[in-house]
């Protein structure tokens, strides 16, 4: 039963995250990947609280399978992240690329300890 949760959350993240990534990217005239970017922050703020609640009780185990496997796993991406850092060194853009790789990792963590903190204020 856990996979289907696991399924039924990523068959929601993958076309947001595709859906999402196009609509901020369309809107920046920039080789900077804003799209994959704000999937990505987003992603981990929603992760923080989802830990944050399930720490304190307020959510169960299925919801963590459900939202933060499910959704957040196929709503994130890792794998474009380094492909679009690589393509943007490859093609000369390698302050893009760094900013991409700082901003991300900070932006990133920020949002899941910003997720967590709100997590807390809110169940703790």
């Amino acid at each position: 039963m856990n996979w289907l949760l696991v399924i039924a959350g990523a068959v929601v993240g993958a076309p947001l995250r595709y859906l999402t990534d196009r609509a901020v990217q369309v809107r920046h005239d920039t080789v900077f990947p804003w799209g994959t970017f704000t999937v990505n922050v987003v992603g981990c703020l929603i992760l923080g609280v989802l830990t944050g609640a399930v720490a304190a009780g307020a959510a169960p185990s299925s919801v963590q399978l459900l939202v933060g496997t499910g959704l957040c796993g196929a709503l994130t991406t890792y794998s474009t992240f380094s492909y679009e850092t690589l393509r943007l060194v490859e093609t000369g853009a390698r302050f893009f690329a760094v900013a991409n790789v700082v901003a991300s990792v900070v932006a990133g963590l920020g949002a899941a300890f910003v997720g967590a903190a709100v997590a807390r204020a809110v169940w703790g």
